[in-house]
């Protein structure tokens, strides 16, 4: 048994021992997770700066393409991510025949979600044409979709897929084809976008091109390494198949469409806040952007805890170890928030230096600072609204947190952020300090309901 994912026996241990023993287990699980994200978030780096250099008109066009793309996949993803908590809870309780044919349904509801991510990307053109670009930004926008839809199957498949591996305890696995797929990506980027090797130079068309090529590299590499390795032969992926099942499909997406729904609920706040500020200026929306960066990138740490906290609880669960189960649920959010409060120093003491590093320009240097300053609440109930949904996840909670989420976010931090950004209902308008006023308003009730929900919903599955 893999030892990121041996329960603790449920007996009178000290609790500091328990809780210690705890979350050096979440370390383990969540630093591939970790490593994961970022090499993730360095593909999306890399399209941009490289797109830059080739023309204004393809990082327009990649960056246009990409906010089209990122939602949908977000949707699939959080949905297929249901995998995760399922086979951990299966591995926790020793049933090793339910493993293969519960992926095997993630597999196909991965290929229908494919098959629908691609027919809306190749068909994007009405909403190209309602964005009104420039003939050029538009047709490059849309070659780069087509391109990057050749790539969703072996997106798709790698996430169905990471709910074994991950489910399992192998974290380290999906980190490692993660980072291949990058270390594979930034080579094509250059010789696609440039036009290297005999090639023409196809700018932000070639961006899509590498993508789908280095997912298609990663995606066949990890089938070769489950069909060969010592620790998943015995699984038999391939030769192991199962015909559709329509009731474990709907148990799945049950569980999934919630988190999938919460995670799109997110992002496109996020996206509608950047239209909202467009009118105040580029200096303001550049400042907002970096800020933003900032949070996102510190993120990945709180995220990645998260992640690995849905996979032990829900173990622990399967393995009958309710207690530790509750430990872990509980102490995880004084973990949390010492995360929050040292990255919300740091984003205190640094935002200076930060601003300086992302931008020269002195007024957007300003904005950026300020906003910071509001970005560091803003560290603190995010990170504690993470760890709650994602123990919550654990104990296969989703659809009320999903509700609870609609609410904080839509039904209160976006229409406060609005009145506090443009109109005097409040307070005196205060431009894009008020958005994040907001989204901090907005977590901290997600943060109050989703632990109320917590606390009271661990120990009735006790």
């Amino acid at each position: 048994m893999d030892e990121t994912h041996q329960p603790i026996p449920e007996v009178r241990q000290p609790l500091v021992q328990r809780t210690l023993a705890e979350w050096k287990t979440l370390a383990l699980l969540g630093g591939p997770i970790l490593i994961a994200q970022l090499a993730q978030m360095a593909n999306g780096v890399i399209d941009t700066v490289m797109a830059g250099h080739a023309s204004a008109e393809d990082l327009a066009a990649v960056g246009i393409g990409s906010s089209l793309w990122m939602p949908l996949f977000l949707l699939f993803m959080g949905t297929l991510s249901a995998l995760q908590p399922i086979i951990s809870g299966h591995r926790g309780g020793g049933l090793f025949s339910r493993i293969m044919p519960d992926t095997w349904q993630g597999i196909y509801i991965a290929a229908g979600a494919a098959v629908l991510m691609i027919l809306l990307l190749i068909n994007v053109r009405p909403v190209l044409d309602t964005l009104r670009l420039d003939r050029h930004t538009a047709f490059v926008t849309q070659g780069y979709l087509s391109a990057f839809a050749w790539g969703i199957p072996a997106m798709l498949l790698m996430a169905a897929l990471r709910g074994l591996t991950d489910g399992l305890g192998h974290t380290k696995v999906i980190m490692a084809f993660s980072v291949l797929g990058t270390l594979v990506n930034l080579p094509l980027n250059y010789i696609f976008i440039y036009g290297k090797f005999g090639l023409p130079a196809m700018g932000g068309i070639g961006c899509g091109w590498a993508t789908s090529i280095s997912n298609g590299v990663a995606m066949v590499a990890l089938l070769v390494y489950l069909s060969r390795s010592k620790t998943y032969r015995h699984y038999n992926l391939i030769t192991g198949w199962v015909k559709p099942h329509w009731q474990e499909i709907s148990l799945i997406l049950k569980l999934g469409v919630p988190i999938g729904f919460t995670i799109f609920v997110e992002a496109s706040m996020f996206s509608v806040i950047a239209l909202f500020l467009a009118p105040l200026g580029p200096v303001i929306v550049a400042g907002h952007q970096i800020a933003l960066n900032v949070v996102s990138l510190l993120f990945m740490v709180p995220l990645s805890i998260g992640m690995a906290l849905t996979l032990r609880v829900s173990f622990l669960i399967g393995a009958r170890a309710p207690d530790t189960a509750r430990l872990l649920s509980r102490s995880s959010l004084i973990l949390a928030a010492a995360v929050a409060l040292v990255f919300a120093l740091l984003l205190f003491l640094l935002a200076s230096p930060i601003a300086q590093l992302y931008t020269s320009d002195p007024a957007v240097q300003q904005v950026t600072i300020s906003l910071l300053v509001f970005a560091a609440l803003f560290q603190i109930a995010d990170v504690i609204q993470v760890t709650c949904i994602s123990a919550l996840r654990g104990y296969k909670d989703t659809r009320v947190p999903m509700i609870i989420m609609l609410f904080s976010f839509w039904g209160l931090g976006l229409p406060l952020g609005y009145a506090l950004t443009f109109t005097d209902l409040i307070i005196p308008a205060m431009g894009a300090a008020g958005f994040w006023v907001g989204l901090t308003g907005g977590l901290a009730s997600a943060s109050i309901l989703l632990g109320i929900r917590l606390f009271r919903y661990s120990p009735r599955t006790a």
